[in-house]
């Protein structure tokens, strides 16, 4: 007796696929991997969200309401530890205090979240990649402009602190346990 041989035809054998994995594929002639998750097609409205979201000026934007939230957090802070207060004050003129601390601080961490995000994701479109190194270019121009009003030397050292100070910060960010658990 001859070993019996299962032969489908592609018709068969499109049928038992789809009964097999229960999906049809909407362009059937491309083959997309879908090793890594589920892959399908995004919507127009949801590529246009990507779009905005990833664009420089709502990075700019939401730095700077952010690092306006969290100045304000500061000043309030700072506002309650003031060592500069040695007469007693009365409640109105404590919260009008707290309220120009709260103020200032709050203007100062959003100009500087703006400026930062801002040079940075332009940095980021010029150059083509996202590295340390934006960071650093970043914090070099935003140090240098937030110092140049006292002078070109204050504005190089200010630069140069801000520069370090990003490279600093991006290297805990990329090499800790606490952002990258193991």
């Amino acid at each position: 007796m001859a070993p019996s041989q299962d032969i489908f035809s592609p018709q068969e054998f499109e049928q038992v696929s789809k009964y097999l994995l229960k999906t049809t594929r909407p362009y059937p002639n491309v083959f997309v991997p879908q090793c890594n998750g589920l892959a399908r097609i995004q919507p127009k409205e949801e590529l246009l969200m990507q779009r905005v979201i990833e664009s420089c000026p709502f990075k700019g934007t939401m730095s700077f309401v952010v690092g306006g939230a969290l100045g304000a957090f500061l000043g309030l802070f700072s506002s309650s530890i003031a060592p500069h207060h040695t007469a007693q004050m009365s409640t109105r003129e404590t919260l009008l205090d707290m309220k120009s601390t709260i103020v200032t601080h709050s203007k100062n961490f959003a100009v500087i979240g703006l400026m930062f995000a801002s040079t940075e994701c332009i940095i980021e479109s010029y150059r083509g990649k996202s590295d340390y190194k934006n960071a650093v270019y970043s914090g070099f121009v935003t140090g240098g402009l937030l110092g140049y009003r006292a002078g070109p030397k204050a504005a190089l050292f200010s630069g140069t602190g801000f520069a370090v100070f990003s490279l600093a910060i991006d290297y805990f960010m990329h090499n800790s346990s606490m952002f990258n658990p193991q």
